[in-house]
């Protein structure tokens, strides 16, 4: 069956798999830069959200990044990252207006390959950017909490990405 997640109402094409609570993050690799790569596995052993959006240069976007920035910072022993396809030098930027600290609130990009879209099933490739979505990822790389967000102008379910990350960060 095809995935989809709508933009005002279009339905979108999503690529890659479904993932559910219960099963293991998967390996991506994303741009820390335009230079470095990070892998997802060097995230492995702590406690982290990944919050996927499809570009920090729009109002829910970049709402939700301020507001998972805020809401993170009293998680000492959560590790958060922001993933969209932007350009590095796009996020930094925006991290920079907006007063982001990027060494406990990290940005990735995934314009490079999508490799991180197609493993977690985020990709709209006719626009070639990622869904919104949300996923709590314990010490274990187990998932904890996954949240594709349907429509997306929509917001995720901030509360429950929250109280998620409380629990792995026990």
């Amino acid at each position: 069956m095809n995935r989809t997640c709508t933009l005002k109402g279009n339905p979108q094409a999503l690529e890659g798999p479904e993932l559910k609570v219960g099963q293991k993050a998967p390996e991506a690799t994303l741009k820390k830069n335009l230079v470095e790569e990070f892998k997802v596995s060097q995230t492995a052993g702590r406690p982290r959200v990944f919050s996927v959006v499809p570009s920090v240069d729009t109002p829910v976007c970049a709402e939700q990044t301020r507001r998972f920035n805020k809401e993170m910072a009293n998680l000492s022993n959560v590790d958060f990252y922001t993933i969209s396809c932007d350009l590095p030098v796009a996020m930094a930027r925006f991290c920079g207006a907006e007063g982001i600290n990027t060494e406990k609130f990290k940005v990735l990009s995934d314009h490079k390959d999508t490799s991180f879209g197609k493993a977690y099933g985020t990709l709209i490739p006719g626009l070639r950017v990622l869904c919104r979505a949300v996923f709590v990822v314990d010490r274990n790389d187990t998932l904890q909490y996954v949240e594709y967000v349907p429509e997306i102008a929509s917001h995720p379910n901030y509360d429950a990405v929250i109280a998620a990350a409380q629990k792995v960060a026990g």
